[in-house]
């Protein structure tokens, strides 16, 4: 693979976008902080080097900056927004308040069609998306402008001699129609960077470094059955084979015939060594009574990791433990900004590998959502586990508000099943980022037939999303709504209302817990 991309990171809000669409061009590319040592940069041998956007002024105190030194690499750097005008700041320009901030569409004039702008020509007028109070209010020595906008004389700068480059207005969005063209303008044309972050390359590529930590010993990983855990178990068989034990946790709180779906399809057709272990009893129990969310996400974590080392102990010669993690998690990890604060309680099996002295095998951990699923498909895997929507960590818990019982949980399960069958014969399960129902802690009085009914209430909920990060209700026809009702109500005891939930995230979260 050839060298990477190194993004530096300032705090922007589309420093992971920078990278995806860097991604899509098959360049492989990594987010670091703004505050890497040169030395550790340097040592990573750079391409080409991205110092992304950011909310803050370069003239403020406390700014976040870069070492001078990043600009003498001998290799093309580019600045977008913050990135330019530090960039321009540090090289002896001056940056200054603009009298109007410039938020939104905005049309530059071509110039000179260099650097990102090599695919157009001069006199080219090309619509971009501007995002900035600051403005180059003077060129570093060496530096010449390759377009203008209405209110930006410097909208694109560059010092050709050096290979440095500037923007103000971000590439990466997809509101700038030909970004991503832009993109591969600055760094196959200009910087000259190999395509060759292919699936296959990173599946070959994996594979050995697998075998290569593993050497002769053996791994286990906790398999959920989901799209993450999936790939990377996948990844890692293909490495040393029957020497990774897959230990499928069955909490009680799964869909509907989960457990014998994922035992069919991964030892069964895949041929991967997977135990199944029935704990819904164990996780049911500690749940009995508790109502809380965050009490129940912290129950679920601790039983899992009771029963996961329990079964992980009788494995005796595992010296590794496999986990799903993904680049949005390692980015988190070394954000400018800091990790979060906050993070959501049973995060894949956290704990597991100080308690059981295992180290961790992450294959996965370079890649972004949209790429796991690619891996997997160059690896032959179905379709359909591949694409299968999101599914929460602590399962129909978080659709289950209010007190956990088995009652409730089988009518969820029903419920929840009717509504996939019915989102997918409308041909609409892959365009939506998730869907699945909800079983209301309340009951309504209904009539069926000639009485009188008293029982629960289901919520369906339907979102898309490109991330999960934000998300909005998804508009189904009413037709398939009614349906969807219709058999919930006369197919599934217990319940006797249906509600649709319309609200979009934020202010709501996807899952109601």
């Amino acid at each position: 693979m050839s060298s990477p991309v190194i993004i530096l990171d300032f705090g922007s809000q589309y420093t992971q976008l920078i990278a995806r669409r860097v991604r899509e061009l098959q360049i492989y590319c990594e987010i670091q902080p703004c505050t890497m040592e040169l030395d550790a940069l340097r040592a990573l041998e750079p391409a080409a080097v991205i110092l992304s956007g950011g909310p803050a002024s370069v003239f403020a105190d406390g700014s976040p900056t870069v070492d001078k030194g990043v600009f003498e690499l001998g290799v093309p750097v580019l600045g977008i927004c913050y990135g330019m005008q530090l960039t321009c700041h540090l090289l002896g320009g001056r940056v200054e308040a603009a009298t109007e901030r410039e938020y939104g569409p905005a049309t530059i004039h071509v110039d000179k069609p260099v650097g990102l702008l090599a695919a157009f020509e001069a006199g080219a007028d090309v619509d971009v998306w501007m995002s900035h109070g600051d403005r180059v209010a003077a060129l570093p020595e060496g530096f010449h402008v390759v377009a203008k906008s209405s209110n930006s004389p410097f909208a694109a700068v560059a010092d050709e001699s050096r290979r440095l480059y500037g923007v103000q207005f971000h590439p990466e969005v997809v509101h700038t129609p030909r970004g991503v063209e832009m993109l591969r303008a600055f760094l196959v044309d200009t910087a000259g960077v190999t395509a060759d972050w292919t699936p296959g390359n990173f599946v070959e590529q994996s594979v050995a470094a697998i075998q290569q930590q593993v050497g002769e010993g053996a791994a286990i990983c906790g398999l959920s059955g989901g799209v993450d855990s999936s790939v990377a178990a996948m990844l890692v068989h293909k490495a040393i084979g029957d020497r990774l034990t897959c230990i499928f946790v069955d909490n009680g709180l799964l869909r509907k015939d989960e457990g014998k779906k994922v035992m069919e399809m991964f030892a069964d057709n895949l041929h991967l060594k997977v135990i199944h272990v029935d704990a819904s009893a164990e996780f049911l129990g500690a749940l009995e009574g508790v109502s809380d969310p965050e009490t129940k996400r912290k129950i679920i974590g601790k039983v899992f990791i009771d029963v996961f080392d329990r079964e992980a102990k009788k494995i005796t010669d595992a010296k590794h433990l496999v986990q799903g993690t993904l680049y949005p998690d390692v980015i988190e990890s070394v954000s400018f900004k800091g990790p979060s604060a906050v993070i959501k309680s049973h995060h894949n099996v956290g704990g597991l590998p100080e308690r059981m002295n295992l180290s961790l095998v992450e294959p996965l951990r370079l890649l972004f959502k949209d790429e796991v699923r690619e891996v997997g498909k160059a690896m032959g895997m179905p379709h359909d586990v591949l694409q299968r929507q999101p599914f929460p960590g602590p399962g129909l818990a978080v659709r289950c508000p209010g007190v956990i019982e088995r009652e409730k949980l089988d009518i969820l399960r029903e419920a929840d099943a009717i509504f996939e069958q019915e989102i997918r014969a409308a041909g609409l399960y892959e365009k939506i980022w998730q869907s699945f129902a909800v079983i209301l802690p309340v009951k309504t009085v209904g009539v069926m037939g000639d009485e009188r009914t008293y029982e629960y209430v289901v919520a369906l909920r339907a979102v898309t999303s490109r991330d999960g990060m934000t998300a909005d209700w998804a508009r189904i026809d009413h037709d398939v709504l009614a349906k969807t009702s219709t058999r919930i109500i006369n197919e599934v005891r217990g319940c006797n209302r249906v509600c649709y939930d319309i609200s979009s995230k934020p202010p709501s979260t996807i899952e109601w817990e």
